[in-house]
C-alpha cells in the first residue's frame, strides 16, 4: 500500500515574527522549514508521493521554491483541520486505498527513523501517532485565573507530535462524521478527529524524538540539529 506524505503548511505563523510565514523562514542551515520537510520525506524510500497544503496566497511562492521537487501543491483552509480535510478530499479522488501521513511543516527536523517507524506501524495499524513522554510536571489550572487546581501524574501523559498517519478510508470517514457534527469541528489535530468521531478505533503510538520539535516563536529558529 502506498504511503503518501501530506505536509501541512497553510498557516501564517504570525507568532514566529519576521513578517513572513514560518514555512518560508530560513533555518540555520539556510533551508526554509518547507524545504526541510519536503527533503526529509523525499529522502525516505517508504514514501511514494508528497502533497503540500499551502495557504492560497502563498502557492506561487511555494511552487517557485519547490520547482525542482516532485510534489503536488494544493490550497489549504483557514484552520488546520480544513487543510487536512482538503488533502484528504484531494487524495480520495484517487479511488484507491492508501496510507496518509499528515505532518506539520512547523516540524522540519523529522528524522528518517520517525518516517520509517510510522510507515512500518501502518502495516498493522490503521491509525498511528507520534508522542514523547512527559518530563515536566503538569499543572491543571483554573481557567483564566492562573492558579493551580491539581497536579496530575505525568506518567499518564505524553506530548503529541507529527506525522500522524491513517488509512485514507479511515480518516476520510472520521472527517465526514466531523463535518456533519451540528456543534462544528473541534479538534487540534487529526488524532483528535478520529478519537472523537470513531472512538472505538485504537490509535497506536510510535515514540517520537525531542529533536522533532515544533517551531512556533522567533527564538525557535535560532537552533538546529
Amino acid at each position: 500500500m502506498r504511503n503518501i506524505a501530506v505536509i501541512l503548511a497553510g498557516g501564517t505563523g504570525s507568532r514566529a515574527g519576521a513578517g513572513v510565514p514560518k514555512q518560508f523562514r530560513r533555518l540555520e542551515d539556510g533551508r526554509t522549514s518547507l524545504e526541510a520537510c519536503v527533503q526529509a520525506f523525499a529522502a525516505s524510500r517508504s514514501i511514494s508521493e508528497i502533497v503540500v497544503v499551502m495557504h492560497p496566497d502563498h502557492i506561487a511562492q511555494a511552487q517557485q521554491l519547490l520547482r525542482d521537487k516532485a510534489v503536488t501543491i494544493i490550497a489549504g483552509g483557514s484552520e488546520r483541520w480544513e487543510s487536512s480535510r482538503n488533502a484528504i478530499r484531494h487524495l480520495a479522488t484517487l479511488q484507491e486505498e492508501a496510507n496518509i501521513l499528515l505532518h506539520d511543516c512547523a516540524r522540519p527536523f523529522v528524522s528518517q527513523r520517525i518516517i520509517d517507524d510510522v510507515c512500518r506501524a501502518l502495516e498493522t495499524h490503521e491509525a498511528v501517532t507520534m508522542a514523547v513522554p512527559m518530563t515536566d510536571t503538569l499543572y491543571k489550572v483554573e481557567s483564566l485565573k492562573w492558579k493551580v487546581e491539581s497536579i496530575p501524574p505525568r506518567s499518564e501523559y505524553m506530548r503529541a507530535q507529527t506525522p500522524q498517519a491513517f488509512r485514507l478510508s479511515l480518516i476520510e470517514r472520521a472527517y465526514r462524521l466531523a463535518l456533519s457534527d451540528p456543534d462544528g469541528v473541534a479538534a487540534t489535530d487529526d488524532c483528535g478527529i478520529v478519537n472523537k468521531y470513531i472512538p472505538e478505533q485504537p490509535i497506536y503510538i510510535v515514540e517520537g524524538e525531542e529533536a522533532n520539535r515544533k517551531l512556533t516563536y522567533a527564538s525557535d529558529f535560532t537552533c538546529t540539529l
